[in-house]
């Protein structure tokens, strides 16, 4: 094929995918309108409120962490100039490390540089050839990804369906089985039945591996995430993966658990052995973020205040978001074109909310994903409410 052929392939796959209402570009983001805050930004050359943030208690921009960040830099440089097993490991992991295991009350955690290495080590660590992996059908991409790479007979249960699960395991015949899922749904803002699932994945003697993204420093009393939330500890699920570019506000990722697993992982897990560390300024910055996810539970109790402002406010007008207590608030549309209208016509009320397409979420589910944060007011809120409310005559 010539240079001229490939390209104007590559062209016609675009041009299929803007036909079906399926082209993403970036957003240029030029600068924040508060000074210790993400929810006010200018992008695109427009000033609007961000309501598609992961930035779900505010400490992205928070003066402390940017300043720990800043004091990190100064000290350990901008990289960390090697894998952690080389000379890539530094103070700064090493505590982050050992604070994480503290916090989510396990014997050890690993730094990964990002979740998705981390989600691809569990199930490529765990599973291999003639071993089982079970997975949740609206499980994150980098779940779904680690369940295929793992070389084992992967199967997807229905949605939250812990009955399915023990169909699924009794029926599994030889080998291990792992059973993967994300604790709060990423799409949805649901959570999983976690107690039921950990009790199937007893029962039948398997893995039970939860990617806890979206729920650690946001649910639970103490932020402890979905397992503080289901009353579950580390006996009852294993393996623990968390992420630190959410609720934490930085970057990178981890997995804890006993030491034996964690010591595993350093010998067996290619996308941690095989890649650069975190800059030891991020670890820095997110030891500081960690101690405001402690010190400060007020920023979870307005964002509670804030999920409650915002469902009461829809439920008023007639919006039907789906069923969630999370910051993740959906509102389902169904196709593309119109989720994208509707995204277009917060915009033009300086409201930034993303409308999210497959393959990200099931085909025929389009949507609009709204995230809230700490970080915005109650008139932020207000304003959104309002402009979902304005879209509601072209919901029918």
């Amino acid at each position: 094929m010539s240079a001229a052929s490939r390209e104007a392939a590559l062209t016609a796959r675009l041009a299929a995918l803007a036909s079906a209402g399926l082209s993403r570009r970036r957003r240029l983001v030029d600068h924040y309108a508060r000074p210790d805050s993400s929810v006010e930004a200018m992008i695109d050359g427009r000033r609007v409120r961000v309501f598609c943030s992961n930035d779900y208690l505010g400490l992205a921009r928070h003066p402390r962490v940017t300043a720990a960040f800043a004091a990190g830099a100064r000290r350990w440089g901008a990289g960390a100039g090697a894998s952690h097993l080389v000379t890539g490991h530094h103070l700064e992991h090493h505590a982050l490390e050992e604070e994480l295991a503290e916090f989510t009350g396990r014997e050890r955690a690993l730094l990964f540089s990002t979740g998705y290495m981390a989600n691809l080590a569990v199930g490529t660590v765990l599973a291999g050839r003639g071993d089982l992996v079970l997975e949740d059908r609206l499980n994150h991409a980098s779940l779904l990804d680690a369940g295929r790479l793992a070389g084992a007979r992967f199967e997807r249960y229905e949605h939250a369906d812990a009955a399915d699960v023990a169909r699924l395991l009794a029926g599994r015949g030889a080998g291990e089985a792992l059973l993967l899922t994300d604790g709060l749904f990423s799409m949805d803002g649901d959570v999983a039945p976690l107690r039921e699932l950990a009790a199937a994945a007893d029962r039948a003697g398997a893995w039970l591996a939860v990617d806890d993204a979206h729920g650690l420093g946001v649910l639970g009393e103490h932020g402890g995430g979905s397992l503080e939330l289901c009353g579950l500890g580390a006996h009852d699920v294993p393996v623990l993966v968390g992420t630190l570019g959410k609720a934490f506000g930085t970057f990178g990722a981890f997995i804890a658990g006993s030491a034996a697993l964690c010591e595993l992982m350093v010998h067996r897990a290619r996308t941690l052995i095989f890649t650069t560390a975190l800059p030891p300024a991020v670890a820095a910055a997110t030891r500081e973020a960690l101690r405001r996810v402690r010190l400060e539970p007020w920023r979870r109790e307005r964002l509670r205040s804030h999920i409650a402002r915002l469902r009461d406010g829809c439920a008023a007008l007639g919006v039907p978001l789906l069923p969630s207590t999370t910051p993740i608030q959906a509102l389902v549309l169904g196709d593309n074109a119109t989720a994208l209208a509707a995204s277009e016509a917060l915009l033009e009320r300086g409201l930034l909310v993303a409308a999210i397409r497959p393959p990200t979420v099931p085909v025929g589910t389009a949507r609009l994903r709204v995230t809230l944060s700490a970080a915005h007011t109650e008139d932020d809120v207000d304003r959104l409410v309002e402009g979902l409310g304005a879209l509601r005559p072209g919901l029918a």
